[in-house]
């Protein structure tokens, strides 16, 4: 009996200790920054997961000024947070740029899985990440 109580005190104890330790942050700066052939007005970086690995995954985007990501889909819905511009989504297999609706700093929005979208930085720089469950995939419609 003695034994098991000192036991549960080491090991409420260790979770204490393991509790206090700070948490690492994820920088962008530190990340592998890559951009697609097709777009080179987008950045991006897998901070967390990757599109292979199953599991959670977050990945940050930066698209310049005036660029926009094509029409494309994904396996999986995604949630976008904009960190910092205006992000005009579109959705539908072709590009209307009447028919966008403007995601400000701060605002989030979802793409369903299988639903074709595309994205716009029409007024400046956009920066945002992007988080879901993988593994995932992006497939252009055009």
């Amino acid at each position: 009996m003695l034994g098991s109580m000192i036991a549960l005190t080491v090991a409420l104890l260790s979770g204490a200790v393991a509790a206090q330790t700070p948490p690492l942050p994820l920088r962008p700066e530190q990340a592998t920054w890559f951009s697609p052939p097709a777009v080179p007005a987008l950045k991006a970086a897998w901070l967390v997961g990757s599109e292979q690995a199953a599991g959670p995954y977050l990945l940050r985007v930066r698209l310049a000024a005036g660029g926009r990501f094509p029409p494309h889909t994904h396996p999986d819905t995604r949630y976008t947070t904009v960190l910092s511009g205006t992000l005009y989504v579109g959705f539908g297999e072709r590009v209307d740029e009447t028919a966008v609706v403007a995601v400000p700093t701060g605002a989030i929005y979802e793409a369903p899985a299988g639903v074709p979208h595309w994205v716009w930085a029409r007024d400046g720089d956009v920066e945002y990440p992007e988080s879901g469950v993988a593994p995932t995939a992006t497939r252009l419609l055009r």
